[in-house]
């Protein structure tokens, strides 16, 4: 029998959290401030949350727009804030100004995850080179997943990125998952599924009425059927 694939949804507050978890989401990624593309949320929502469902929740550390660091410091402290109200999971990805990874971020905030599991998020899609980024990061701590679409521009313009990339399970630097998101549409799902790609990240999908409205538990549940092979 083979795994069911992850559904990780996108949740910005308690209601959120509860109709994805009824829908059939394994794991929640906790942002705030969508405009901003998803920033770390404050801890009493991250309590909120945890208080309410039982699934996995992946909380992103990330303070401003775009995908260098910032101040690193501050970073740190909400990692540590966040690990003080029992998050064990996390989200983060940081580049330097020439689209490197930006090693020295990455190692401040994940000593302070202290082995907790993290994905490195859609700033490899933004990355000057994606194997350099990939083999940079082999070996971190915790680290279990990237999140990407293949490309900046979403999965229509990834999908041969994603595919290579799959096919390359279990190199150095390509031993991670890879949680697909970014532009992800049901129609991607079986030809994603079929080459060994097992994990599924949605936002706006999980919103038929945009980001102001919650996440609806129907359209969770359209995925997690398309995921298991339901039709």
């Amino acid at each position: 029998m083979s795994k069911r694939a992850v559904l990780e949804v996108i949740a910005l507050g308690v209601e959120d959290a509860v109709a994805a978890q009824a829908g059939g989401a394994d794991r929640l990624e906790l942002v705030t401030d969508m405009a901003a593309d998803g920033l770390t949320p404050p801890v009493e929502t991250f309590a909120g949350i945890r208080s309410a469902v039982d699934i996995d929740l992946r909380v992103m550390l990330r303070l401003g727009d775009g995908f260098a660091v910032g101040d690193v410091e501050r970073v740190v402290r909400a990692a540590r804030e966040l690990r003080g109200a029992g998050a064990e999971e996390f989200v983060l990805g940081f580049l330097d100004a020439d689209g490197g990874v930006d090693m020295e971020a990455v190692e401040r905030v994940v000593g302070e995850l202290d082995g907790c599991r993290w994905t490195f998020h859609r700033a490899i899609d933004r990355a000057a080179d994606r194997d350099a980024l990939r083999k940079q990061l082999d070996g971190m701590p915790g680290l279990d997943t990237y999140l990407t679409a293949g490309s900046a521009d979403g999965v229509d313009d990834g999908l041969s990125t994603l595919l290579t990339e799959a096919a390359r399970a279990g190199e150095p630097g390509y031993e991670q998952r890879i949680l697909v998101g970014g532009g992800l549409r049901l129609d991607h799902v079986p030809g994603l599924l079929a080459a060994g790609i097992d994990a599924f990240h949605i936002g706006g999908a999980a919103r038929p009425g945009g980001w102001a409205e919650p996440v609806s538990v129907t359209a969770v549940a359209e995925w997690r059927a398309a995921l298991d092979g339901v039709s």
